[in-house]
């Protein structure tokens, strides 16, 4: 009974973590690329600078880490550690937050170029390159429900790029929208590996994978990204610019600083949300709730910035949401299908128990009398 009890328990906090962990990533999936979008809008040019942004924001990974930390000690006594992650797991982290980093500025240099729009349904392929390397990479499997969810979101994608050239900023040359295009394409192809790569460096790790350990991979992940974001600005001489844009920022100096921390938060909503649903659930279905919120990212960008919203878009935004109902509904039927399997088994055990109580011990043969 206290095993159960403690399963039930345990399910429950996952459970309670995955919708936090969608919360996290529906704010950073849609307020990201706006704020970031809102800075070169309004005079920002430096795509290093925003790239760094996307991962500058890691020591707010601090505050659930010490909090974890408080916890522990106050339940286990001052001999709990204060970091868990072991060498190898550490370099690992260290390497996926280097691609993290490039695919950073591929993303930046995209939304620099391209309207929200028109970033966000090209970002939007992410969900197909992230089936096709979870499935290479960690053997991935897939219901009919979560193919369905695929086809469908990466068909949505490819209904909004029909119309991509109504969409492009004006007194903005071929060259550049065409640089953007690619870039972004890149950033979707690249990002879609990364998810499944940290799925398989969660299973690959020789020490248990904890919510407390999974903040520790982030934090180095993000650390790294930044490193290699800060060479960019260095090389760049961004460090030196930043006063002077910021004097020269159409909302003003003091927005324009506000502008860049908040941009540093959201996007640390975004991958703290990520790794969090590949912990509680799949690689896959953090790829899904990305595609099936970047539609919702376009509406906002319509209403904000008055980006034009076409038929096409409404059509994608009816193929998401189907797709991710269409997910939902074969997680939960699979789920109810698990639990009665589990049920039988244990209905199964118990007749088992009982037909050998009610068996009577077969006498001993070779003691009767002749």
């Amino acid at each position: 009974m206290e095993a159960s009890h403690e399963e039930k328990r345990n399910a429950s906090l996952k459970r309670a973590l995955l919708i936090l962990s969608c919360v996290l990533l529906s704010i950073g999936t849609c307020g990201g690329p706006l704020i970031m979008r809102l800075y070169f809008i309004h005079g920002g040019k430096r795509v290093w600078l925003s790239s760094w942004l996307e991962t500058g924001g890691w020591p707010i990974i601090f505050i659930p880490i010490a909090l974890a930390y408080y916890h522990r000690r106050t339940t286990e006594g001052p001999s709990t550690k204060l970091f868990f992650i072991k060498l190898p797991l550490f370099i690992a982290s260290a390497v996926i937050g280097l691609i993290t980093g490039l695919d950073d500025y591929l993303y930046a240099y995209g939304v620099a170029r391209l309207p929200v729009s028109t970033s966000s349904l090209i970002i939007a392929a992410q969900l197909a390159f992230t089936a096709l390397f979870a499935f290479l990479l960690v053997k991935q499997k897939f219901t009919s429900y979560s193919t369905n969810a695929v086809v469908l979101l990466t068909i949505g994608a490819a209904v909004l790029g029909l119309n991509t050239s109504a969409d492009r900023p004006k007194g903005e040359s071929d060259k550049e929208y065409i640089a953007g295009f690619f870039m972004t394409v890149a950033a979707a192809a690249l990002y879609g590996f990364v998810l499944p790569l940290v799925e398989l460096t969660y299973k690959k790790a020789k020490q248990t994978i904890t919510y407390a350990l999974v903040l520790e991979i982030q934090m180095v992940m993000c650390l790294f990204a930044t490193i290699f974001c800060t060479v960019g600005m260095l090389i760049n001489n961004d460090f030196k610019v930043i006063p002077r844009e910021a004097r020269n920022f159409g909302l003003g100096e003091g927005t324009y600083y506000v502008v860049l921390v908040l941009s540093a938060i959201v996007w640390q909503t975004f991958f703290l949300g990520a790794i969090g649903i590949i912990f509680c659930a799949s690689s896959l279905l953090s790829g899904i709730v990305i595609a099936v919120l970047l539609p919702i990212t376009e509406i906002l960008a319509v209403i904000f910035y008055h980006e034009k919203f076409q038929a096409e878009k409404g059509v994608a935004l009816a193929l998401s949401l189907w797709g991710f109902v269409s997910y939902f509904y074969g997680e939960i039927k699979y789920s109810k299908q698990r639990e009665n399997e589990k049920k039988k088994e244990k209905e199964k055990e118990k007749e088992i128990e009982i037909e050998t109580k009610d068996t009577p011990e077969t006498a001993d043969v070779s003691q009767l009398d002749p």
